[in-house]
Formats: structure tokens, C-alpha cells, sequence
């Protein structure tokens, strides 16, 4: 599957993006997808995640009840709409994909994902 990620851009402290990232192939409802995101000079770190069927979700603590993962297996996409940003959000954020077809268990470990899509950037001002 390749993944292509898009919607960055500056934003003011408080205000809101929504993050798209598009998927090829037929099998994008065979993945669980995830969100994750690079600051300057530090790790990559997990962000959100949606199971294949969109059944659970589950948010890093500094995000969870401003940001919000979902996906439409129709068109391919998964999005994160992301509200009340804050300067600290600012990072490249990449989306990635997890094979769920082997039935093993998905998480917040980037060793989880298969594929990842270039970055898009989001920047946060104070």
C-alpha cells in the first residue's frame, strides 16, 4: 500500500487541521492505521490509531480529547482532525500502516507498521 499524506500547514495556537492521508491499493480495509509525528531533533512518536474496521481507536495521552482518528474504507482515507493545537503539536506527521490480516495484536510501536507515507508538516504558533 503506498500512502500519501496531506493538510499540513501553520496554524495559530487554539486552532484546528485536519490531516488526510489517502491510501492506494484494495486492501487499505485490511489495515490498521496509524498517526505519528516527528519534532525537530526528537524521536518519532505515535500520535493515534484506528483498528482495520474502525472499531477502536486509541490516542497518545497529550492528544486525546483534541485530536480524533477515523477512516472511510470506502475512499481509502484516514483522517485526523486536530483541535485546540499547541505549539508543542508542531511536527511532521505521518501516517503509516499496519497489516491486520495476520491477525496478530496492533499498536503504538512504530514496529508495527509495514508502510509509511511521506510527511506533512505542521507548524504550531504561539
Amino acid at each position: 500500500v503506498q500512502l500519501q499524506a496531506s493538510g499540513g500547514g501553520l496554524v495559530q495556537a487554539g486552532g484546528s487541521l485536519r490531516l488526510s492521508c489517502a491510501a492506494s491499493g484494495r486492501t487499505f480495509s485490511m489495515y490498521h492505521m496509524g498517526w505519528f509525528r516527528q519534532a525537530p531533533g526528537k524521536e518519532r512518536e505515535f500520535v493515534a490509531l484506528i483498528t482495520w474496521n474502525g472499531g477502536s481507536t486509541d490516542y497518545e495521552d497529550s492528544v486525546r480529547g483534541r485530536f480524533t482518528i477515523s477512516r472511510d474504507n470506502v475512499k481509502n482515507t484516514v483522517d485526523l482532525q486536530m483541535n485546540s493545537l499547541k505549539p508543542e503539536d508542531t511536527a511532521v506527521y505521518y501516517c503509516a500502516a499496519d497489516w491486520a490480516g495476520d491477525g496478530l495484536s496492533y499498536g503504538r510501536s512504530l514496529n508495527y507498521y509495514d508502510y509509511w507515507g511521506p510527511g506533512t508538516l505542521v507548524t504550531v504558533s504561539s
